[in-house]
């Protein structure tokens, strides 16, 4: 038989009722077993407080008959001691029995001092402060016991001591007769932690504290504490500890002491059940609160986990280990020029290889599938577009695991270099443009050297033709055959001077292709030694170079090597200008020594010899903390008519030869450049 269409919401209904008679049946059952545990715990408390309270009053009750009792016992000293000289062995005796006194003293009616015994438990209590800075509370301690006409007490005062240590005293001063005449006072100094520690009952205060306080709660005397651990659940009771003359605060401390949360056991019983009810609940509505949050979740992951995957300029590529392709992301798919519907479930050859090269990768991915792993820092190769383009790209594989720890395929991280092969080939041709300006610099540097150095042999060869022309004119007589011979002779060799001269320029300037050779280290020196001459017989400068012997041959671009050399040297000759230093210093030396790098350190003239290093040396001034900072930074400079580009240039051109162009201070002036070069 069919339900109704009403009898769902009806049933619906009456369980929504249900389940409300239920939760307020629930709290009320809650409600009572809250008000049950709480009179309870307010019983227990208030039974303990009521106790802690008694034994507060118990112990100052202690204290005070303690205290009165050693009155009678001073009373009794001064009985049995009538002079100052028979007091002092009694006096002594008694507070080696009475450790809660420090001092004893018997003064005049006047306050004078006539005898004392100090305790021998401390001795050094008047170590740090004379006795006398305690004299005004013993004068109104015997001031109130003239009045009283009996014993009276001091307020208490904190006592330094030797050491950084002290105590909190107190004085107690009883007025003593002779033959019913006033015969002055006895003074006895009491430690406010003596009193507790010698007047009380030692069971009574086992695992409670007890304390002297002032009344805003600062503790004089401390003589236990309750322990940390139960410190949130402690008791407190204070009491007065009245005498004469002055009254204390005694505060009690005492963990709470809990017998049991229920008082009967049907309360316990119900609360039982009530708290297993709602710990189902409890349990249910957390599982459901989880159920939704973990869902919540993982909408949220795959949500997170989608968009980042749209984001990404980097292609993402999962295949199986059958090599068919089970997922990419959009940024791979844009690479190829092919939709991910076109792309998934695809297998080999894959629809991106170009054709010429469907053999090697598919020579690849068996390597790969038969579990030669690739390297993590990946390969490069090349794709074609849906288009036929062809594209570099660099692929990083790693294996794809799943939760049981098994390899289901590979993951692939694909980058497109196309825009990175640009900017380096950008940046190549920008290098080069910047070294063929510098060369075009340094050779626009040496065009006044060369205009000076030629005008001398072209002065000769003119010379030379005037004479040799004037004895062919004249007819008076024969021309000597031996003096032409000679004019010509001189006239040839000029020529090959200036030739010479401009060759070397001209093969400096010479853009030829970078190729590296084995090259004689002298050879290098003897490229640019025309060069050098010219500028430093400018200059006034001697060139001193010194060559190993048997260097072996560097591998190295003779040209960039020989521009190197050059611009060192021409900076080394430029840092002594003219009369600083004098004629006799004006020395730039040149050095070619074997070396071996060890540890970093170039270590000169040991075995075996793999790099020849080269040393620049000038004497000029230095160079400064700020110019060294900045040495090698491109297009700084300290020349006006600079362009800041030689240092950084050669530095560049050293390190592309593997080695390293590096400076330091030469003593007692002058700087040191000095790099290396690979051996062939």
């Amino acid at each position: 038989m069919n339900k109704s269409p009403q009898a769902a919401p009806l049933s619906q209904v009456l369980r929504s009722r249900r389940w409300l008679l239920w939760g307020a049946l629930l709290a009320l059952v809650l409600a009572l077993l809250g008000v049950l545990v709480f009179l309870a715990a307010e019983y227990e408390e208030g039974r303990d407080q009521t106790v802690l309270e008694r034994d507060a009053a118990q112990v100052a009750s202690d204290i005070r008959s303690e205290l009165f009792r050693n009155v009678q016992t001073l009373q009794s000293l001064h009985s049995v001691a009538p002079t100052a000289d028979s007091w002092a062995a009694p006096a002594a005796e008694l507070l080696s029995a009475h450790r809660e006194m420090v001092r004893l003293e018997w003064r005049s009616s006047t306050h004078t001092l006539l005898a004392y015994r100090d305790t021998p438990y401390l001795a050094s209590l008047s170590g740090y402060l004379n006795r006398e800075q305690a004299l005004p509370d013993v004068r109104q301690a015997c001031d109130n016991a003239r009045r009283f006409s009996g014993p009276a007490f001091s307020p208490s005062y904190f006592w330094p001591m030797v050491g950084g240590q002290g105590l909190e005293l107190m004085e107690m001063c009883l007025p003593v007769a002779r033959a019913g005449v006033p015969n002055g006072f006895l003074v006895a100094t009491y430690s406010l932690p003596g009193l507790l520690n010698e007047l009380t009952n030692k069971a009574m205060l086992r695992g409670r504290g007890l304390a002297f306080t002032e009344p805003d709660g600062t503790r004089l005397a401390l003589h236990s504490t309750v322990s940390s651990s139960s410190r949130r659940r402690t008791l407190q009771a204070s009491t007065l500890l009245d005498l004469p003359g002055h009254t204390l605060m005694l505060r009690m401390e005492s963990p709470r002491q809990v017998v049991g949360l229920f008082p009967n056991v049907l309360t316990a019983v119900v609360g039982a059940l009530s708290l297993a009810l709602l710990a189902v609940l409890a349990l249910l509505g957390r599982d459901m609160r989880r159920r939704q949050r973990a869902e919540l979740e993982v909408a949220d992951a795959l949500a997170f986990r989608k968009a980042m995957e749209n984001s990404l300029v980097t292609g993402l590529r999962a295949r199986g280990m059958d090599g068919r392709v089970s997922y990419v992301n959009p940024a791979f798919c844009q690479m190829v020029g092919y939709s991910a519907e076109q792309l998934i479930g695809t297998g080999l050859p894959a629809p991106w290889w170009p054709p010429e090269l469907i053999d090697e990768y598919q020579q690849r991915q068996a390597v790969r599938l038969a579990g030669q792993t690739l390297p993590r820092e990946g390969y490069e190769s090349v794709f074609q577009r849906s288009d036929g383009t062809r594209f570099p790209v660099l692929i990083i594989e790693a294996p794809l695991i799943d939760v049981q720890g098994v390899q289901t395929g590979y993951m692939s991280a694909i980058l497109d270099l196309t825009e990175q092969r640009r900017v380096e080939d950008i940046n190549r041709a920008s290098q080069d443009r910047l070294q063929a300006t510098a060369r075009l610099a340094t050779v626009g540097e040496m065009a006044s050297l060369l205009s000076h150095e030629l005008n001398q042999p072209l002065a000769a060869i003119a010379s030379y033709a005037t004479g040799t022309l004037n004895l062919l004119n004249d007819t008076t007589q024969a021309p000597p055959t031996a003096d032409l011979q000679l004019a010509m002779l001189r006239i040839s060799e000029q020529a090959e001077r200036a030739g010479r001269v401009i060759k070397s320029v001209a093969d400096f300037v010479r853009r030829r292709e970078q190729v590296r050779e084995p090259v004689a280290p002298q050879s290098l020196i003897d490229a640019i030694s025309p060069l050098l001459g010219l500028q430093a017989k400018k200059q006034r400068i001697r060139v001193h170079i010194d060559i190993a012997p048997d260097l072996p041959p560097v591998l190295c671009d003779r040209t960039m090597v020989e521009q190197v050399l050059l611009n060192l040297a021409r900076n080394g000759m430029q840092a002594m200008p003219e009369g600083d230093p004098p004629a006799p210093e004006r020395v730039l030396m040149l050095s070619v020594l074997q070396s071996r790098l060890q540890s970093g350190v170039s270590v000169v003239g040991r075995a075996p010899k793999s790099w020849v290093e080269f040393t620049v040396t000038d004497r000029g001034h230095g160079l400064s903390a700020g110019v060294q900072a900045k040495l090698f930074t491109p297009f700084f400079t300290t020349k006006p008519e600079g362009m800041g580009l030689g240092l950084s240039l050669c530095r560049t051109v050293i390190e592309q030869h593997g080695g390293a162009l590096t400076f330091e201070p030469h003593h007692p002036r002058g700087t040191v450049f000095r790099f290396t070069l690979p051996v062939a």
